[in-house]
């Protein structure tokens, strides 16, 4: 998992997090970086998306970084979709890092159309030298929870 092409984005914990949303990012159809994204991942890193039912009920969805990509992808093939960030909070104590970083999604990185915002709670570990993600959980704006509440 050594490659120099992104190694300077495992040093700097906002441009790893910026690095992650260019990754997932693009139009319809366009391959995303998959190759820089499991770079940035640990080899053990988890994904949680929240799932709230049509009835109210939550769920959540755990994925490793290669069942993560499976399961976008579908979505990706079909869709423009462009994830930014527009704050993020990072705490650090020594070797352990957490961000929380608010992102808005739209088809284009400068398209007026808000596809839906949220929050994504990413936490690293400082290993061999480099950041690594080692878990991401996320959620998205709903009525009840808004970034009003942040």
């Amino acid at each position: 998992m050594s490659d120099a092409r992104w190694w300077h984005d495992t040093q700097d914990i906002p441009r790893m997090v910026r690095a992650i949303y260019e990754c997932i990012s693009g139009p319809a159809g366009a391959p995303r970086d998959w190759e820089r994204f499991r770079y940035l991942q640990h080899p053990q890193a988890r994904s949680l998306r929240t799932v709230v039912e049509a009835d109210g009920n939550t769920r959540s969805m755990v994925f490793d970084v290669d069942s993560y990509i499976a399961d976008v992808t579908p979505f990706f093939a079909a869709n423009d979709f462009h994830e930014i960030e527009i704050e993020h909070r990072l705490q650090r104590f020594g070797q352990v890092a957490h961000v929380w970083s608010r992102y808005e999604a739209r088809p284009a990185a400068d398209s007026p159309v808000l596809l839906k915002r949220g929050a994504n709670s990413i936490q690293l570990c400082f290993e061999h030298g480099r950041w690594w993600v080692f878990s991401t959980i996320w959620d998205n704006e709903r009525e009840g929870v808004t970034f009003d509440l942040w």
